[in-house]
């Protein structure tokens, strides 16, 4: 699937606490039908195998909505299960690596929480960019806070495109109105409601405000 920047408007992240008993597949359904424009599957619990189980699955659900599917960290699953991409952390693989390995219609993004980070990712071959955490993130507790003076100067550094990512919501995500992101990724706002369509389909709405210039 061809990246596009507008692929990350409402960039869904996938969290086995926020989902509980229910079933993966249909909430990620759920999240499309309310305007989810990309899901990426983030279970660090899962090995491997069962990280391309789930990838399998949860693809063919994202192709029938034209949404890609991107996977947390584990490229090798990413490229093994039929997956868009993978989105890399600061620590994990080079995104130099996995362009050499995957080929140009991977889709490859990098977390940055620095403007050097940021250009490094790009000049390697990153598709766009998550930076965060804008808010206080229940799901990452100890991650390093980006203010919008930041989001913004990193999104102006570069010429690929940003999510922004962190404890983003219904409540606070019109703080980042205008800071140059092109997409917000959300997880507990858009998982942890029981109507998730309906959650989705706000947050949509709140994130095309978002990146409007």
């Amino acid at each position: 699937m061809k990246f596009e920047p507008e692929m990350l408007t409402l960039y869904a992240i996938t969290d086995s606490a926020t989902i509980g008993e229910r079933c993966l597949a249909e909430v990620v359904e759920q999240a499309l039908i309310g305007g989810a424009t990309c899901v990426q599957l983030r279970e660090k619990e899962l090995d491997t195998e069962q990280l391309i189980s789930k990838a399998r699955e949860l693809a063919a659900v994202c192709h029938r909505y034209n949404a890609p599917l991107i996977i947390d960290d584990d490229y090798e699953a990413a490229l093994r299960s039929g997956a868009d991409g993978v989105h890399v952390g600061i620590e994990d693989a080079a995104v130099s690596e996995i362009r050499r390995i995957a080929g140009g219609d991977f889709i490859i993004g990098a977390t940055a929480k620095t403007v050097e980070q940021a250009k490094k990712a790009e000049a390697e071959g990153a598709d766009y960019l998550g930076v965060g955490a804008v808010f206080p993130s229940p799901t990452k507790k100890d991650a390093i806070r980006i203010t919008p003076e930041i989001l913004r100067t990193i999104c102006d550094s570069v010429s690929i495109p940003v999510t922004a990512i962190g404890g983003i919501g219904l409540d606070n995500v019109h703080e980042i109105n205008g800071c140059g992101q092109k997409g917000v990724a959300v997880v507990s706002a858009i998982f942890a409601p029981e109507d998730v369509t309906g959650a989705a389909r706000a947050l949509r709405s709140a994130a095309e405000r978002a990146v409007s210039p």
